[in-house]
């Protein structure tokens, strides 16, 4: 066999080799939301392909990844064929790349003067909208770049989303517009907390997050999610818009009340773009968002037209990508954490290395599955990962030929704190210790308890905590009201003066009711929201330890998963206990709910919009609930009442669209009989 020949078959079995690869990644990524690669990874493998397809055209199919839009339907969707493919974007690594792109357009339209518009590349969930004379009708997923996933339902519950246009855009017969859900990182963060606190399963990034809250089949957990959206195309209009440039559709997208990035500028030539790629690179973790480069688009949108598209992306933009915020280090060894809800979290202590300015020796390592997946090993060398204020986590490990001769990692079968029994509950991904008097548990419970939306007990820090527990001062919540003064201050670094405050703040906290300390207790998926429905719906604990769960389970949002997990934390006689012992030294059981036991508004429906200056937007919930109402994050034809403060958003528009009555401050006071 000839060289040629033999270069022929190994060019085609790697073509081959990649195509799958990349196939796979795109259904983890676009149907999943569950990548297994970072973006940069990805994008390796896909510029291999396309190298090799350029030195061997004839290997090159319709089907390959480099001529299609990645991704496919996910099932439980109703199908949304686009107005026209939603395509993906060319990348450039480098200024090299960038003006290489501006050559090719040239080459297209000779003697041209390309002015762009850039923006930050924002990693999140491909979006179109669909609006009828101004009115918000269908969302849809990109899918598969020609036919999405109807997501209407879960879109309409993102507040920055518009229902009803104004301005220039309002008055077109059908609009087609793209864009992107995503979460800023400081909401994301806060979900996370959320998520752990209630004892669910975190995601690992915030694309994830927002992919798998738009695919949610209730839309009443989208609605809890703090989703945003950002608008950046528009793909058809009926009539035609009449508009010469990208800038001013963005323009015309600010008039009529469309998010688009803040961060969008325009530039009359690509070094000033360039300048702008740095910009934005050099202050990537300011940003808020996840991001890993920007795009740069031509800004003549007639220019647009006569430069065209390809099978897999527009000529006339390209993806700028930022400098990976990865680093090669070595771990010296998995660690087990142990969390307030008993689970049973590894990381990996590494070799100090700085990434993105900061010093990295610890990354995460999720859950064991996540290190079953990688292989990872003690002694492994790594490549970690840090986007941002994220977690620095484990990308891949390198290979080496002492890899496999290393001792591979498992999960321990007993609490490295404790030394009780660890298990992972069927149908979880995390492991649990069972023990409710781990040491480790009881130092999480307690700063949990004292945190400003449970107990609020200011001073109790984790320092304090530490020393409380390692001391033996305090084995339960209830030992933290037996605390004197005097003993305060024989804490390290707590002098008298603190030692008192810390003690008014611990017997303080006994009022804060039932539903705050249902929450403090820290009983896993009984959040804030379930916390406050328990309350309202029983009104003292007495009651609630009677329940049943099938009786639980029948309170609006509840459900079965809430009812249980309750059922068996009142259940256990430990915890049965503690609550004694909390009554014992006065802390308060009850929840006011109506005069008499009244709900005078039950049956009603209530939608907050605007700030209100008497109440936070907990308290207006809280207040609403305890006279029987329910409170949404939609406006529907089944909503009674917007309650409107300043600065209303979308939601008072679609009540007056919808013919729902509006309440002012004053107005929703006198309804909830504080007028």
């Amino acid at each position: 066999m000839s060289k040629a020949l033999k270069d022929m078959e190994k060019a085609n079995a790697r073509v081959e080799e990649l195509r799958r690869l990349i196939r796979r990644h795109d259904y983890l990524y676009y149907v999943l939301a569950r990548p297994e690669i970072s973006d940069a990874e990805y994008d390796k493998l896909f510029n291999e392909l396309k190298r090799l397809e350029e030195q061997h055209p004839e290997l090159v199919t319709a089907e390959s990844p480099t001529q299609k839009v990645g991704g496919e339907i996910a099932e439980g969707f109703a199908p949304v064929r686009h107005s026209s493919p939603m395509l993906s974007l060319d990348n450039a690594t480098s200024e090299a790349d960038v003006r290489e792109f501006e050559a090719r357009i040239k080459r297209i339209i000779p003697d041209a003067a390309f002015k762009y518009v850039c923006e930050p590349k924002i990693d999140g969930l491909g979006i179109a909208l669909v609006y009828e004379r101004g009115a918000f009708v269908r969302g849809a997923t990109r899918g598969d770049g020609r036919v999405g996933e109807d997501v209407t339902h879960n879109l309409r519950t993102i507040r920055n989303l518009p229902k009803v246009l104004r301005g220039p855009l309002a008055r077109y017969e059908q609009l087609e517009i793209r864009g992107e859900v995503f979460m800023w990182q400081a909401a994301f963060q806060k979900l996370n907390r959320d998520l752990e606190e209630a004892g669910e399963s975190t995601f690992a990034n915030p694309r994830n997050a927002a992919a798998g809250s738009v695919r949610q089949k209730d839309s009443r957990i989208t609605a809890t999610r703090p989703l945003d959206v950002t608008l950046y195309q528009l793909a058809a209009s009926s009539p035609s818009a009449n508009l010469g440039s990208h800038w001013e559709v963005l323009e015309a997208f600010r008039a009529s009340g469309l998010p688009v990035s803040p961060g969008a500028r325009r530039y009359r030539n690509l070094d000033a773009a360039i300048a702008y790629h740095d910009e934005m690179e050099a202050k990537r973790s300011e940003l808020g968002f996840e991001s890993d480069g920007v795009v740069l688009k031509v800004n003549s949108l007639a220019q647009q037209e006569a430069l065209g598209f390809t099978t897999h992306h527009p000529r006339w933009a390209i993806a700028f990508k930022f400098k990976s915020q990865q680093a090669r280090t070595r771990i010296r060894r998995i660690l087990i954490n142990v969390g307030r809800t008993g689970a049973l979290t590894p990381s990996a202590e590494v070799d100090p290395v700085e990434i993105a300015g900061a010093t990295i020796s610890r990354t995460t390592l999720h859950n064991a599955d996540e290190i079953a997946r990688l292989e990872v090993r003690e002694g492994d060398l790594v490549v970690i990962e840090r986007a941002g204020d994220v977690i620095p986590h484990v990308v891949e490990v390198v290979p080496e030929p002492e890899h496999k001769s290393r001792p591979k990692f498992k999960m321990p079968t007993r609490c490295p704190v404790c030394g009780g029994r660890a298990h992972r509950p069927e149908g979880e991904v995390v492991w649990r210790c069972d023990n409710a008097a781990c040491p480790a548990q009881l130092k999480e419970r307690l700063l949990h308890f004292g945190s400003r939306r449970a107990m609020d007990i200011e001073h109790l820090g984790e320092a304090v905590v530490n020393q409380l527990v390692d001391r033996g001062l305090v084995k339960d919540f209830a030992d933290l009201y037996h605390l004197d003064v005097e003993t305060l201050a024989s804490l390290e670094r707590l002098a008298r003066k603190s030692a008192t405050n810390l003690h008014e703040a611990i017997q303080g906290s006994k009022g804060r009711g039932l539903a705050r300390l249902l929450f403090a207790l820290g009983i896993r998926h009984v959040g804030e929201h379930a916390a406050s429905l328990f309350a309202q719906h029983y009104g003292s604990m007495e009651k609630l330890l009677s329940a049943t769960e099938e009786e639980l389970a029948e309170i609006y949002g509840i459900g079965p998963r809430i009812a249980s997990s309750l059922t068996q934390f009142l259940a256990q006689k430990e915890n049965r206990r503690v609550i004694d012992r909390l009554q014992d030294v006065g802390v308060k059981m009850t929840e006011q709910t109506a005069a008499g036991g009244k709900k005078p508004l039950a049956g009603k429906t209530f939608v907050l919009t605007g700030t209100l200056e008497d109440f936070s937007r907990d308290e207006a919930k809280v207040a609403i609930i305890r006279l029987g109402g329910r409170v949404t994050a939609s406006v529907s034809k089944k909503t009674h009442y917007v309650v409107a403060g300043a600065d209303p958003g979308s939601k008072y528009d679609d009540a007056r669209r919808l013919g729902i009555r509006v309440l002012n401050e004053a107005e929703f006071k006198k309804v909830i009989g504080q007028g």
